[in-house]
């Protein structure tokens, strides 16, 4: 005799139940409000997995972050504002409706045009939905992106309605132009600078699109090159009976460099 394998209905039920009477004190005490720190934890869980290249790790995350989004639809329906079906009805549409040369009599030619014809749809829905006809370029874009997914997002955006700079060279010459502002703001008060700073961070952003490179991606790939180098210089360092604060900045960056 086999056993049945848990289902998606199987999960709304038992979320139902979670949050029903003779449920979980902790599950029936949250708000969309208070979930908010665990679905974005659950996002970052979930590319750390892809990033481990681990199916078992991402299986498990991708399970976390579904909760959390059945979680939500199990609290709208009590509310009585929209369901998980809502969910999955408007999905469905949503893919069909962006995809025309898969479901409609649209003809395209490689992913650069699907992404084309994907921006001219969402702008379409902008102007004849929630936004109304006054929606511009960056209208929806979500604000609670890392800074740096934002900026990039934001000029990406900006791009493809015509407001870019016409190549990386440009490009480039917008970064010095800033680091050189920052550098004459740099001795006149915090508040100078720090809008200083933000303009050559954005600036910076601005530069992945040129190259064909994610940002977010490379930023965290240079974090993570950069842990592992400073954990094999503190390693030596250890064997050195040495504590790091005691080298000079010399000693240190030859240190660096020998743990290349």
């Amino acid at each position: 005799m086999t056993t049945r394998r848990p289902t998606f209905d199987d999960l709304v039920t038992t979320m139902g139940r979670l949050r029903g009477p003779g449920g979980c004190p902790w599950d029936r005490e949250q708000t969309h409000r208070s979930l908010r720190p665990y679905l974005l934890e659950e996002t970052y869980e979930a590319l750390e997995a892809i990033d481990r290249g681990s199916p078992d790790d991402l299986r498990q995350e991708l399970g976390d972050l579904l909760l959390q989004v059945v979680f939500h639809a199990q609290m709208a329906r009590e509310a009585g504002t929209f369901t998980i079906e809502d969910v999955v009805a408007g999905l469905v549409d949503k893919l069909i409706r962006r995809h025309p040369h898969v479901f409609g009599d649209v003809r395209v030619e490689g992913s650069r045009e699907v992404l084309a014809n994907w921006e001219t749809i969402k702008a379409q829905e902008r102007t004849e939905g929630l936004h109304g006809p006054e929606a511009g370029a960056l209208t929806g874009l979500p604000r609670a992106l890392p800074a740096l997914a934002l900026a990039q997002r934001t000029q990406d955006q900006a791009a493809r309605a015509g407001f870019a700079w016409p190549d990386l060279r440009a490009a480039l010459g917008k970064v010095r132009e800033e680091l050189a502002e920052l550098e004459a703001a740099a001795g006149r008060g915090e508040g100078r600078a720090a809008e200083e700073m933000g303009d050559l961070l954005f600036a910076v952003a601005g530069l992945p699109r040129y190259l064909h490179l994610d940002g977010e991606q490379a930023l965290r790939e240079a974090c993570t090159a950069f842990r592992d180098r400073f954990g094999r210089m503190e390693a030596y360092v250890r064997t050195r009976g040495r504590p790091l604060n005691e080298y000079t900045a010399d000693e240190m960056l030859a240190l660096w460099r020998a743990t290349r």
